[in-house]
């Protein structure tokens, strides 16, 4: 670990392998995410859409690395339960509560790896009539994907380990790391 990590990992050290992505990396690149919605959404300032818990934190620094009046939403979806693998099957544990019809609506995601949730979502939300409806996922596994995805906004590309930190978690821990690490522990 660099002088950039998380201060205080020794907890999680028996948990955490290699870093995927350094805090320093992380917030370069939400800064520029943010410098490109901003240009993008311009003349129509987005909804933004978290999907909780995962994408939280990068949520909170996207929105604030976004110069333009975005308003916020949030919603819980749910189709790993406590294993380190998607079992296909999403349920909705908590919906949007505002309407979608004519907004442009930007969803904030984590990661995106067999992208069947993604594409539920994608659906789902976009049976509410909204003027646009884009993805900006903060992490894309590579060669994970099981349906095509046309992601406008992506952070970083990475290998198909399951990762922490950085919002993502293992039965609700390690989100306040302030990297990305491989997950070598047990669920």
């Amino acid at each position: 670990m660099g002088p950039d990590e998380h201060a205080d990992t020794a907890w999680a050290a028996h948990d955490l392998g290699r870093v995927i992505v350094s805090q320093v990396e992380v917030a370069r690149r939400v800064r520029e995410l943010g410098a490109q919605i901003t240009r993008d959404y311009e003349d129509h300032p987005p909804l933004l859409v978290c999907v909780l818990k995962g994408a939280i934190n990068f949520m909170s620094d996207l929105m604030r690395a976004i110069a333009l009046p975005v308003e916020v939403d949030f919603m819980a979806v749910s189709s790993y339960g406590a294993a380190t693998k998607t079992s296909g099957v999403v349920r909705i544990v908590k919906d949007l509560d505002v309407d979608l019809a004519e907004r442009h609506v930007l969803i904030v995601e984590d990661v995106v790896d067999s992208g069947l949730t993604l594409n539920y979502l994608r659906q789902y939300l976009g049976a509410r009539a909204p003027a646009s409806l884009e993805v900006c996922a903060l992490l894309l596994k590579e060669g994970e994907q099981r349906v095509e995805q046309d992601l406008k906004y992506v952070g970083f590309t990475i290998p198909s380990d399951f990762v922490v930190g950085y919002g993502l978690d293992v039965n609700e821990r390690y989100r306040n790391l302030g990297a990305i690490y491989t997950f070598v522990g047990q669920p």
